[in-house]
């Protein structure tokens, strides 16, 4: 899909020279936002920006404060499933 952007010429200027790369920086803006929000995961956004590895994602992501998805319910089954290994006594550990 191509998006066409309007901007106002004094705007698009100023943008322009604050950031080297715009069209790719409006990418990057929308990349983030929509991680933040949850509608594409880490996978999509190294798609969406070309990026070779999940390292470099999780690089891109962590500079732009947007962080990995993680809350209270996620630690307590973290936590559940720790209980279950050590009382089974998993031999891989």
């Amino acid at each position: 899909m191509q998006i066409t952007i309007n901007l106002p010429d004094e705007i698009a200027s100023t943008i322009q020279e604050k950031w080297d790369n715009f069209p790719r920086k409006v990418v990057e803006c929308l990349a983030i936002e929509a991680y933040r929000q949850g509608v594409i995961t880490s996978a999509q956004v190294g798609r969406l920006l070309n990026l070779s590895s999940r390292y470099e994602v999780d690089s891109f992501l962590k500079q732009a404060g947007a962080y990995l998805h993680y809350d209270e319910a996620d630690f307590e089954q973290d936590l559940i499933t720790m209980e279950k290994i050590m009382t089974q006594g998993n031999p891989e550990l």
